[in-house]
């Protein structure tokens, strides 16, 4: 891990805009959270059982993929609309590959990638 590398990721539950906070001018790379089919399940519970547990495991994988990202890094924001982002902060505090990653979580809406960049640069800036 190269010392002062900063990343920010808005996320929601199905997809990542990653900023490197190194470069100028700033670059988003896009992770997509894997999407499941649902228009063959019928309703019954042991499908919606199924399901969910297929969801959950979809996410956990996505979580995963983030994961691998951050931990070539000494700050990461997360940040969006929803609760992924505090999803994600859990699952990095449970394991301790992440104890010396600087972690901050920070709640905002829908943004442009313009917006995304300031608001990652802005964070880092401080």
């Amino acid at each position: 891990m190269i010392a002062g590398k900063k990343m920010g990721i808005w996320l929601d539950h199905s997809s990542a805009h990653i900023t490197i906070f190194e470069a100028e001018p700033a670059a988003t790379q896009d992770l997509e959270s894997t999407k499941i089919n649902h228009s063959n399940d019928h309703g019954s519970s042991g499908n919606e059982n199924i399901t969910n547990n297929k969801d959950q495991s979809k996410q956990a994988e996505y979580y995963k993929k983030l994961a691998e990202l951050i931990k070539n890094y000494d700050e990461v924001l997360l940040f969006g609309p929803t609760d992924a982002k505090l999803e994600l902060c859990n699952v990095l505090k449970a394991d301790h590959h992440f104890d010396n990653i600087k972690i901050d979580v920070l709640s905002t809406d829908k943004m442009t990638e313009n917006q995304e960049h300031a608001f990652v640069a802005a964070h880092f800036s401080k």
